[in-house]
């Protein structure tokens, strides 16, 4: 009779199991859009890159692929929305599907910066809400969560029924911004609308805020400085902002700023989108320092000796890991007031 291995003297006691986590393995995949940031979050988080590829076929066509079973796993597909646009976005798309196809358990869209953010709103006759359409299309395509990095408006959250993580890029620019110890410095938002975001710019460095009040009188991205709101004379100061395309508001507020007697002028912006001229604009302009993250690869020159670029790859490192190990993701940022010297 043969002998039951389980209950031989030698497997006496309880079996051990290697662990496995309920939700899955945690996997990263890139996407065409940010390949770079990718690898830098991947050994951050000590994994490696799923193999993959995203082939452009010459009549625009895209086709993706997963070269690694990723049945049970639980998966990041890191893809920004950015230049260009609709081709990043209709790749991320499919790379959802195929993820969803592969039996993977978890898909989250790891998105760095959302484009189509901007249009968040119905505020002219017959225009699209092209955020929501986006959120649709994402949720459609079997997305189950969403990681992005300072929407244009928060209120886009709203637009999706999965679940959204918003990261702040603002605690990596203000760990930055506070190692120069710039002297007298006041934060200042380039417009009413990110008064709030400038405040806690401010908030973070000690600083007290000042507001610019800008119009837009056509579609053509030029911006008219109105007033500026608050004492800027004989300060420092750090112009605030979530993205710029062409940097003509901040060129154009650092124009006033100098105007009215500031000193330096600094300017911090998440997304760096700077379309063609945008990096010549601002080298030659009032601004003394950029700084931007890396949320945005695009294949450009190098930058100017004015724009510098801040890493947010840790960030999104902690933020997957949270998510994976199903941790609050709120507590990477604790809104902490920094008493300056």
């Amino acid at each position: 009779m043969r002998e039951n291995p389980a209950e031989s003297p030698a497997n006496s006691g309880p079996r051990v199991m290697p662990y496995q986590p309920p939700h899955g393995d945690l996997a990263i995949l890139a996407g065409s859009g940010n390949p770079l940031l990718a690898r830098h979050i991947a050994q951050e988080l000590n994994v490696s890159l799923i193999p993959s590829q995203a082939q452009y076929f010459s009549e625009g066509n895209v086709f993706v692929r997963v070269l690694e079973n990723v049945r049970g796993r639980d998966v990041f597909i890191i893809q920004g929305v950015h230049h260009p646009v609709n081709d990043n976005f209709m790749e991320l798309l499919f790379w959802i599907d195929a993820l969803r196809r592969a039996s993977a358990q978890q898909v989250t869209a790891v998105i760095p910066f959302f484009s189509y953010a901007k249009g968040d709103k119905k505020d002219e006759p017959r225009v699209s809400i092209r955020a929501r359409v986006c959120a649709d299309a994402i949720e459609a395509a079997g997305c189950d969560r969403v990681l992005t990095m300072d929407l244009h408006s928060p209120q886009i959250q709203g637009f999706f029924h999965i679940r959204v993580d918003h990261l702040y890029g603002r605690h990596v620019i203000c760990d930055h911004i506070r190692q120069m110890n710039i002297p007298d410095l006041v934060v200042c938002s380039p417009d009413i609308g990110f008064a709030k975001d400038a405040a806690s710019f401010a908030q973070l460095l000690g600083a007290p805020v000042a507001i610019g009040n800008k119009t837009r009188p056509a579609h053509d991205e030029k911006a008219v400085v109105l007033e500026v709101i608050g004492d800027v004379r004989g300060k420092n100061v750090l112009l605030v902002d979530d993205f710029t395309i062409t940097g003509g508001t901040l060129i154009a507020m650092a124009d006033t700023l100098k105007a009215r007697g500031a000193n330096d002028i600094y300017a911090a912006v998440t997304h760096g989108v700077l379309s063609a001229g945008a990096c010549e604009r601002i080298q030659n302009s009032a601004i003394k320092r950029m700084f931007i993250t890396d949320t945005i690869e695009i294949q450009r020159p190098p930058f100017p000796d004015k724009i510098a670029v801040i890493t947010v790859a840790p960030l999104f490192a902690q933020a997957i890991r949270s998510v994976h190990d199903r941790t609050s993701v709120s507590n990477l940022f604790p809104e902490r007031p920094m008493k300056r010297s």
